[in-house]
């Protein structure tokens, strides 16, 4: 049936990867930054019970954005662009190249929620900043990319995105 096939009517998968192929890339590129975008506050959140100060928002930041890029990039490349790296060495290229356009989105991730942080007197103030500067450096990610980064997919099946 596949890896994440979850249920099943008769032959046809409910839930599965043949199913996310078959959403639009809008509706998976927005379903996987929904997700990625829970591992990373669910990792902040987690990471928070661990360390407490002055410096535990910068550690919590870090560790959710980590944690994000992995699942993130790891999606985007089979389900989004269909990439296929020809080689290890070129799939570290791939995701260097991707990682430091992920800088700079989380650069507005972590201003946003900073800002949050720092101006809002309400607990998780910091996390609905978080959250809405994920979603602009997500909408900005994907055209970075798409132009620079998964520039020759191996399947073009939604090269019109």
């Amino acid at each position: 049936m596949g890896l994440l096939s979850i249920f099943t009517l008769g032959d046809i998968p409910v839930f599965g990867w043949g199913v996310v192929n078959q959403l639009s890339v809008a509706v998976r590129y927005t379903l996987f930054a929904v997700l990625a975008t829970g591992v990373n506050l669910f990792v902040q959140r987690l990471t928070g019970l661990l360390f407490e100060g002055s410096f535990a928002i910068y550690i919590r930041m870090a560790s959710g954005t980590a944690a994000g890029v992995i699942i993130k990039y790891l999606l985007d490349k089979r389900f989004i662009f269909y990439y296929t790296p020809p080689s290890r060495r070129h799939e570290a290229l791939k995701f260097l190249i991707y990682t430091s356009f992920s800088v700079v989105t989380t650069l507005v991730f972590w201003i946003t929620e900073l800002i949050f942080h720092w101006i809002f007197d309400f607990p998780g103030a910091e996390y609905i900043g978080g959250a809405l500067g994920l979603t602009i450096g997500y909408t900005l990610k994907y055209q970075l990319d798409k132009r620079f980064v998964f520039t020759d997919r191996t399947d073009r099946r939604n090269s019109t995105a």
